[in-house]
């Protein structure tokens, strides 16, 4: 099941199969346990989400809470979403080594981490990544990214504004200078 319809995070664990449901719960177990004072566990985009609460933080980028982590029963697999590792280079790269360290395979994209049952998932290593942000930690990082991105954009757009300007310079200079090149051409 790619993205469910379920209201609450009980109605989603309820509509997985019982294989999926109990891999579903164990890891949503140890995320619970482990997530730090502030987050909240709802529903978002068809997963179990664990977000800031808009009572927190209610002007987001696309309105939606923000989250720290996200879990759900995909079709062939088990995707965890951990937003607070993306977000945050070194976690990152602290989450690699840990998982690699447990001789088991890491399947991760960006912030996806793809599991097909529960032996597939160090659960301490998991526990570690949920706890390793304090809710001002995580905020810290998002605004940090949300400003490098925007500041990003703006330069960006600046150097295609200086690059378009340039060529059109550019375009005028060379234009008469091709015609004369042509002129001369000709009257060999």
């Amino acid at each position: 099941m790619a993205s469910s319809t379920a209201s609450t995070p009980a109605a989603y664990l309820a509509s997985l199969p019982p294989d999926r449901r109990a891999t579903v719960s164990a890891v949503r177990d140890v995320i619970i346990q482990n997530l730090p004072r502030g987050f909240e566990e709802q529903m978002q985009w068809g997963m179990l989400s664990y977000v800031v609460p808009l009572s927190i933080r209610a002007d987001t980028y696309n309105g939606q809470p923000l989250a720290l982590a996200a879990l759900a029963a995909q079709k062939q697999y088990v995707a965890l979403y951990l937003l607070g590792v993306y977000a945050d280079a070194k976690t990152a790269e602290w989450f690699a080594k840990a998982w690699k360290a447990t001789g088991k395979k890491l399947d991760m994209g960006k912030s996806c981490v793809r599991f097909g049952s529960l032996e597939d998932v160090p659960l301490p290593v998991v526990a570690q990544a949920i706890a390793r942000h304090s809710l001002a930690d995580f905020l810290r990082v998002h605004d940090a990214g949300r400003a490098a991105a925007t500041k990003g954009r703006a330069s960006s757009t600046r150097a295609k504004t200086r690059k378009t300007g340039a060529a059109r310079k550019r375009a005028t200079v060379a234009g008469p200078a091709r015609r004369a090149v042509r002129a001369t051409k000709s009257a060999r």
